[in-house]
């Protein structure tokens, strides 16, 4: 049986990695030691996903080890060795925010974390694929030099723009401020390009969108979709950060990109880098899914403005999935942003 590795496997994307890769008859070893209650509060504790894992999928190896701690993670890699197919990390500090209250910590997990799976991969299953969930933030602000046009319920760009579709990976990662968090990432998505390069291994750093589903334990730093919503239902109150809350996003929902995920296991290239977000379809500003969530819910959200913007944050940003696409021209995406939305609601009234 073929086994994968799933670091964050309690969190939005990993648990949805897990499900996935376990109906394709995989064995899934999961790690993940709930460092959310720690970035975010007993709210946001992935623990309660954890025993669902534990009871649903058969099999399924719950280990509770920090992606820092290089010698708990040796005696996985080594128990599995050349068993081990496929590495899918997701596991990070995923707050630009919260970086800068504890920058050693964030760029630990997020750039050294990232290295010592690729060199456990290196060591012990040189040939299996790794799979890097990257941001958008590598890009730093850059995408705000952008000509943006205000609107009356976002900021857009003009439709003779090379972007207009989305930003593409052509994009660069130079001279712009991203943030502690964007800097840790940038590390961790050059190291992962390097150990392909360098060693020839299937590696490949995703730059991820607004990534969203119902497993999403959403918190006000983190997991805006979900956090958003969760505020609807439950009547607190939600801060929308400047930019008159008219800041584009685009969402992807977590099974649409581990389906992506699967595509590129299927048929994996050497140090391959993806933009992947909900594309231009799935986009929406502050506004725009304030009122969806109102929508759906039925309950107004009780929010406050700050004009002062989070450092680093995009005014607008949607992924161009072109590339992808022309190299995986069987991958879909099944969940359209009002799809995902009434899901996050179902999924997670009772619970609020």
């Amino acid at each position: 049986m073929k086994i994968a590795v799933v670091t964050g496997s309690s969190g939005l994307i990993g648990s949805e990695a897990v499900k996935f890769l376990a109906k394709k008859g995989m064995k899934i070893v999961g790690i993940d030691n709930d460092m959310r209650r720690y970035f975010f509060g007993d709210e946001a504790s992935t623990a309660w996903n954890t025993e669902v894992l534990k009871k649903e999928i058969s099999g399924f190896e719950h280990n509770e080890i920090d992606i820092r701690d290089r010698d708990a993670l040796d005696k996985v890699f080594s128990q599995y060795n050349t068993d081990i197919d496929l590495i899918v990390h997701t596991a990070s500090q995923p707050s630009h925010d919260w970086a800068a209250k504890e920058p050693f910590t964030d760029f630990t997990i997020n750039a050294n974390g990232t290295l010592n799976l690729l060199e456990m991969t290196r060591k012990y299953c040189p040939n299996s694929v790794f799979i890097f969930t990257s941001t958008n933030k590598v890009y730093g602000d850059l995408p705000n030099l952008l000509p943006l046009v205000e609107l009356e319920t976002r900021w857009e760009i003009e439709e003779d723009h090379p972007f207009f579709k989305g930003i593409d990976e052509t994009m660069s990662i130079d001279q712009s401020k991203h943030s502690l968090f964007g800097a840790s990432k940038v590390a961790a998505d050059i190291v992962v390009q390097e150990y392909g390069r360098y060693f020839g291994m299937k590696t490949v750093s995703f730059r991820g969108g607004c990534l969203t589903g119902p497993n999403h334990s959403g918190a006000q730093l983190h997991g805006f979709l979900a956090y958003l919503m969760k505020c609807c239902v439950t009547g607190d109150q939600y801060t929308v950060f400047g930019y008159k809350a008219k800041q584009v996003r685009d969402n992807i929902h977590s099974s649409d990109l581990v389906d992506a995920f699967y595509a590129y296991y299927k048929e994996p290239r050497i140090a391959e880098v993806y933009n992947i977000g909900g594309g231009r379809g799935n986009s929406c500003s502050m506004l725009e899914a304030i009122s969806l969530c109102e929508e759906v819910s039925g309950r107004k959200l009780d929010y406050e403005y700050v004009e002062q913007n989070r450092i680093g944050d995009h005014i607008w940003y949607i992924s161009d999935l072109g590339k992808f696409e022309n190299h995986y021209p069987q991958w879909r995406q099944n969940y359209s942003l009002k799809d995902t939305i009434v899901q996050i609601y179902e999924n997670n009234v009772d619970r609020w």
